[in-house]
């Protein structure tokens, strides 16, 4: 572990892809033209994805397009893959060698069915970037979803990667990216949403909603504590579309005043709109939509203020353009 945390240190820390300027449009054509070939032979696929691309970045992005949009999520491989991670999650070194030795297994599975849970998908990343000639490796911690809270007696949830391109290490979640499990009255399925926010996303913004149990692979500087990644507010898909990062409070659960102004900052990339932002109060069931005073801070920081004139519990939503940004629970008491 030692010599991992001096190769990170030596190449620097995470970078990210703006998706907004980038052009993927050839490397998703060729990813969408081999749609349902098979994995039986990985280093043919791998050629055929990359072969008519000439920079790192877009032939990852075929695999990942590739990954996302054939391979299926398996919710009943998940639950078992819980089950296990649940019975040996206070030992950490046990679940590391645990997950190292489960991952091939999964890929049995993976090459006859193309259904898979997260560590499946990652696996099949790290293994496709490999035969790319990228360096990459399995992120193992927690995942949290506005339907999936978490504390820290819960074991860990999720796997992603990590990938090195042009000299520089990036991370992807392909589990997230490829669709969502729905649970309705016929059991779960799986409803395939590609959605490539979780491809070389702003590592700040995607510590918000993933934990590695080996915080060097959250390619920060200054990695938050699992306490404070549980206690943070919710954050939503759109916030990675507009890199839009909740800032301030920190905690998800807040106690304010009534009749006193309550502060929400944030980070947005420049040129950003905030006339598009609105707050979303729901108490007792209903959304009211409210103006919030706007302040700009600096580069990049803004501050939303709204004061609260009743008292009672809300789920207070951020909202850019129509769409979810962040959640914070607010309790609205008595002067």
């Amino acid at each position: 572990m030692f010599l991992f945390l001096i190769f990170f240190h030596a190449i620097g820390f995470g970078q990210f892809v703006n998706l907004n300027e980038s052009d993927f449009s050839k490397a998703d054509s060729i990813a969408f033209s081999y749609k349902g070939h098979s994995l039986r032979n990985l280093p043919v696929l791998t050629y055929k994805l990359t072969k008519d691309l000439t920079t790192d970045v877009e032939k990852f992005r075929a695999i990942f397009t590739w990954v996302c949009t054939n391979i299926e999520n398996d919710y009943q491989s998940y639950l078992k893959t819980r089950k296990k991670r649940k019975k040996i999650q206070k030992d950490r070194a046990g679940f590391l060698e645990w997950n190292q030795s489960f991952t091939p297994k999964v890929f049995e599975k993976l090459v006859t069915e193309k259904r898979t849970a997260c560590t499946g998908y990652a696996y099949l990343i790290k293994e496709m970037a490999n035969l790319a000639g990228f360096e990459s490796e399995i992120v193992n911690g927690y995942g949290r979803t506005p339907t999936l809270l978490l504390s820290e007696n819960n074991p860990p949830n999720h796997s992603w990667n990590t990938v090195q391109l042009d000299g520089q290490w990036y991370l992807c979640d392909a589990t997230w990216a490829a669709g969502r499990i729905m649970l309705d009255a016929d059991g779960p399925r799986f409803e395939a949403v590609y959605d490539d926010v979780y491809f070389l996303p702003n590592p700040e913004l995607f510590a918000k909603n993933h934990y590695p149990l080996e915080p060097e692979f959250s390619l920060l500087e200054e990695p938050p504590t699992l306490s404070d990644f549980m206690e943070a507010p919710v954050i939503y898909k759109a916030s990675f579309r507009f890199c839009i990062a909740p800032n301030l409070p920190k905690k998800m659960h807040l106690e304010v005043l009534r009749d006193v102004n309550t502060s929400f900052e944030l980070k947005i990339p420049e040129g950003l709109d905030v006339k598009k932002f609105r707050l979303v109060l729901n108490n007792g069931g209903k959304d009211v939509e409210v103006q919030p005073k706007i302040t700009f801070l600096g580069p990049g920081k803004i501050q939303m203020d709204h004061t609260f004139n009743r008292t009672g519990l809300y789920d207070t939503h951020i909202v850019f353009n129509g769409d979810k940004i962040a959640t914070y629970v607010v309790k609205v008491r008595r002067n």
